[in-house]
């Protein structure tokens, strides 16, 4: 069953188009939804066959009632549809249901002004009723809406849309375009205490999801604030272990006994302490300043090549002190990657610098790059200690560091690849491990290409 209309339709506008028009209320979703489920109930409760004519909002919360109404009074009540374009309805029984269609799947309203609007005419013998709202421009959660009664209202929209149909189209009955009767007084009074039915039933509803997600941010405080405060206690640790070690050997550098030999050990040992000390502070400034800062970062697109070998060349000198063979392959018609700004830097040295801190003297460290499809990989692979397997998925963690060392260097902060990671996330690129003891570490990292559209 097809029906067609031939010119634009506004029920919103033919409501207003009266001599004395009925008022206009902003109302919330939510006080729609109380209006509409009030009347559908009384027309349950009081078995009142009727014809309805319905626009709602997609979704299961506004057609339910609609689809129990057909399913308690069976073929009494009549119910038509009204969509814009092709829209499916979603959540009703399609049995008892007389769509009001135009060509295909629903009415096509031609106005912008239509789509934004909702409404539920309701035609019986003892109670007939218009409730109809339209979206706000500004405010997409205010709905201006019309509620009334008067039959004259009521009767204006339906010859509206009476005279918006193809004339010869016979597909509605006469009769469901007809306003015959003037509301009951007394189901307008049972209809008012549906209405604060359903009301209340709807505010408890709201309050309780309210309840419900600020339950849900008080977690997530309280879970954030526990991760603080752990962050906090190991930086501290952190910093009382070197603090320790100083202050014995300055201890020690005051003993009148002490020979030259002992006092370089210890000046020594006061230095690598310091530098240790600076190391940790910098990284977790370095990794505080990146979670606060992540998600404001811009991506940018970096080539390999204009990063890699500037930072491999640094870190030649401390290759060349303990003898490790220091290469990198890096193409420079590889496509450029995104990343987070100058955050691809960070990474190479971050990278890098462990590669060479946990290979032996006399070892080899290689970089790589490679294109895979639409994603540029980084390989850093190592001919180092290695990882075991089972400290493989803690190596990201804050602070945890691979023991042993294969020399006397007490190592970083422990935050390197805490680092690495967090920069990764937030341009959307990974890194993956490969380890096994004694036989080195390869760390790969993947960065998305940046296409060819976006380069120009």
């Amino acid at each position: 069953m097809n029906v067609s209309l031939v010119r634009k339709l506004s029920i919103y506008q033919l409501a207003l188009d009266v001599q004395t028009p009925p008022p206009v209320s902003s109302v919330t979703p939510a006080i729609l939804l109380s209006l509409l489920k009030s009347q559908v109930d009384l027309l349950i409760e009081q078995q009142i066959p009727a014809t309805l004519w319905v626009k709602l909002p997609p979704g299961k919360i506004w057609h339910s009632d609609i689809q129990y109404y057909q399913q308690q009074l069976g073929n009494s009540g009549v119910v038509y549809h009204c969509h814009v374009g092709e829209v499916e309805i979603t959540g009703v029984d399609r049995e008892n249901i007389k769509p009001f269609y135009s060509s295909q799947k629903g009415l096509q309203f031609l106005p912008n002004q239509t789509r934004r609007e909702y409404f539920l005419i309701v035609l019986s013998a003892k109670f007939s009723s218009l409730i109809v709202a339209e979206r706000a421009i500004k405010n997409h959660k205010t709905l201006l809406t019309i509620s009334t009664f008067e039959p004259k209202i009521i009767q204006q929209v339906l010859d509206g849309i009476k005279q918006a149909i193809v004339p010869e189209d016979s597909a509605i009955a006469p009769d469901h375009l007809i306003c015959a009767a003037v509301s009951e007084p007394a189901l307008m009074s049972r209809l008012l205490t549906k209405q604060l039915q359903r009301q209340d039933e709807i505010n408890r509803q709201i309050v309780s999801k309210r309840i419900a997600k600020i339950e849900q941010q008080k977690q997530a405080l309280h879970n954030s604030l526990q991760l603080k405060d752990e962050f906090l206690s190991n930086v501290c640790h952190e910093l009382r272990t070197p603090l320790t070690h100083m202050k014995t050997a300055l201890s020690l550098l005051n003993s009148p006994s002490l020979k030259n030999p002992q006092r370089q050990r210890y000046s020594q040992m006061l230095n690598t302490l310091c530098d240790h000390q600076n190391s940790l502070i910098h990284g977790v400034l370095e990794l505080v300043q990146i979670e606060r800062n992540l998600e404001a970062m811009n991506l940018e697109a970096v080539c390999l090549a204009d990063i890699v070998p500037g930072v491999v060349s640094t870190y030649q000198p401390l290759a060349q002190e303990k003898g490790i063979m220091l290469a990198y392959t890096v193409p420079t018609e590889l496509p450029a990657v995104w990343c987070v700004s100058g955050g691809l830097r960070q990474i190479v040295i971050h990278l890098l610098s462990n590669s060479i801190k946990y290979t032996p003297n006399g070892g080899q460290v290689w970089v790589w790059g490679r294109l895979q499809g639409d994603y540029v990989q980084l390989e850093f692979r190592d001919s180092g200690i290695g990882i075991s397997e089972s400290e493989i998925p803690k190596i990201f963690d804050r602070f945890y560091r691979v023991r042993p060392l294969p020399s006397e260097d007490p190592g970083g902060a422990g935050l390197g690849l805490t680092i690495v990671q967090q920069l990764l996330r937030g341009c959307g690129g990974s890194i993956s491990v490969k380890s096994k003891p004694s036989e080195g570490s390869t760390f790969t990292v993947q960065l998305a290409a940046v296409v060819e559209k976006y380069s120009k």
